[in-house]
C-alpha cells in the first residue's frame, strides 16, 4: 500500500479510542486496569494470547507493582530486520480521575484539578492503532516487537528491568513520548538519585535549646553552601554543565523539640558522567562540613548518612544510526520538518540504549505534561499515528 493510502487509514475513530485510554486510571505501579484494557483490544484485533507476554519488571521495582512490561511479538510477513515500537502506560498520580474533553484541536481534562495523562497514553494509543490497522488491512510488515512499558514516571523502572531476552533482538527501536510529532530525540541526560539522612541531637527547644543540635540547621547551612558555590540549580563550571535539585525535605514533629532527624531526597543531572559525579561529591562535602560546624554547648555535633545511585545514564545516538534515519525519512515523506534534540530529562530510551538497543524517541502531541494545564494537540497525535504505521510496516 502506498504511503498516502496508509496515512488515510488514520481517522477520527483513532481519537475516540484515545479518549477511552485517557479515562483509565493507572499511576506508576497501578497499571493493571490499563494493561487489561490493552490485552482485550489486542485480542479483538486477532492477536493470539501466545503473542502477548508480560515480564517481571515490577517484581524488581522498589515499589512493587501490579504488572510488568507487556511484550507483543508479531512474526514478519516480509523479510527484514525486527523493529521495536514502545511507549509507557503509567501516568503521574495527578492524572487519576481524568475526564478528557475535546474542543477543536485540543484535548484537556474536564476537571481543573486533574492532569490529562496524554503522557503517555497518546504514545500507547499510537502502538495500539498501528497493530489494529496492520491486522485489519493485512498490511505487510517486517518482524515487530511492541512494548507497553510500566513505571516510567518513577525513574524509568520498567525499561531498566525489561526482559531484553524476550524482545527478539530488534535492530531499530522507536519510543513515543512527549512533544510534537516531528520531534526526534537522539540523546538524553543522565541522573543520579541522592538521599541524605541528617542526624542531630534532640533537646527541649525552650528549656534547653543549647543542648540540641538541629538537623534543620545542618541542612540549611549545607544547602546555603551549595547554592552560594554554584552547585544547585543550573550548574555550570567551565565548559561543563548540569543541574541539581533538593526536591524533598522531611523532618520534625513538634516546635518545642530541637529537630534531631531530617531526610532529604535530591538529584544531580548531567550528560557528562564525570561531571555529574562532581556535583554529587560537592553536595556530599557541603553536608559533611555543615555537620562538623554546628555544635551544641558541649561541643557535640550531628552526623549525616549520604547515599547516591545512578537512576539512568546519558546517551547520544549518531544521526547516521538506522533508527534515526528511518524516523527522519518517515517524517520527510509526510512533509514534516524534523526537529533533532538532545533532552535534559530522562526517557525510557536511556535504558534501552544502555541495554544495547539503539532507540530514538518521537513525540505524539503532549504539552504541559505533569500539570493540570496538560493538553494534547489532536493533529500532532494523528501525525504520530501515521508515523507509527509507516515505521511499523517498513514503508520507510
Amino acid at each position: 500500500m502506498a504511503q498516502n493510502d496508509l496515512a488515510k487509514l488514520i481517522d477520527e475513530s483513532t481519537v475516540k479510542f484515545l479518549m477511552q485510554m485517557l479515562e483509565i486510571p493507572g499511576k506508576s505501579g497501578d497499571e493493571g486496569a490499563v494493561a487489561s484494557f490493552i490485552v482485550k483490544q489486542l485480542k479483538s484485533y486477532g492477536i493470539a494470547e501466545s503473542e502477548i507476554k508480560f515480564d517481571t519488571a515490577h517484581k524488581k521495582s522498589h515499589i512493587g507493582g501490579q504488572v510488568g512490561n507487556m511484550i507483543v511479538k508479531l512474526p514478519g510477513t516480509v523479510r527484514g530486520p525486527r523493529r521495536l515500537l514502545m511507549a509507557h502506560i503509567d501516568t503521574v498520580p495527578l492524572c487519576v480521575g481524568c475526564q478528557p474533553i475535546r474542543k477543536g484541536n485540543l484535548i484537556t481534562s474536564k476537571d481543573p484539578a486533574t492532569a490529562l495523562g496524554g503522557d503517555d497514553r497518546a504514545g500507547a494509543t499510537v502502538l495500539l492503532e498501528t497493530i489494529r490497522l496492520i491486522k485489519k488491512h493485512n498490511l505487510p510488515h517486517p518482524p515487530l516487537t511492541i512494548v507497553f512499558i510500566v513505571q516510567e514516571e518513577i525513574g524509568l523502572v520498567g525499561a531498566k528491568n525489561i526482559a531484553v531476552s524476550k524482545l527478539g533482538k530488534p535492530t531499530q527501536c522507536f519510543n513515543w513520548d512527549g512533544g510534537p510529532a516531528n520531534l526526534v530525540v537522539i540523546g538524553a541526560t543522565g541522573d543520579d538519585h541522592i538521599e541524605i539522612d541528617v542526624e542531630g541531637i534532640a533537646s527541649h527547644a525552650g528549656a534547653q535549646p543549647e543542648n540540641g543540635v538541629s538537623a534543620a540547621a545542618i541542612a540549611a547551612k549545607a544547602i546555603n553552601s551549595i547554592v552560594d558555590n554554584g552547585w544547585h540549580g543550573l550548574v555550570q563550571k567551565g565548559k561543563q554543565s548540569g543541574s541539581s535539585n533538593i526536591g524533598v525535605v522531611q523532618g520534625g514533629a513538634a516546635t518545642n523539640v530541637v529537630m534531631d532527624r531530617l531526610h532529604i531526597k535530591a538529584e544531580a543531572r548531567s550528560h557528562n558522567a564525570k561531571f555529574r559525579a562532581k556535583i554529587v561529591k560537592a553536595i556530599q562535602k557541603a553536608f559533611e562540613q555543615a555537620a562538623k560546624e554546628i555544635k551544641n554547648v558541649a561541643g557535640k555535633t550531628g552526623k549525616i548518612t549520604f547515599n547516591s545511585r545512578n537512576k539512568y545514564e546519558s546517551f547520544k545516538l549518531n544521526t547516521n544510526e538506522p533508527a534515526v534515519q528511518t524516523a527522519l525519512s518517515a517524517m520527510k515523506s509526510m512533509d514534516l520538518k524534523p526537529i533533532i534534540k538532545i533532552a535534559n530529562g530522562g526517557l525510557d530510551a536511556n535504558w534501552m540504549n544502555a541495554h544495547g538497543l539503539p532507540t530514538v524517541t518521537l513525540g505524539c502531541g503532549q504539552n504541559n505534561i505533569h500539570t493540570v494545564k496538560e493538553e494534547l494537540l489532536v493533529d500532532e497525535f494523528l501525525s504520530a499515528c501515521r508515523l507509527g504505521l509507516l515505521i511499523a510496516t517498513g514503508t520507510v
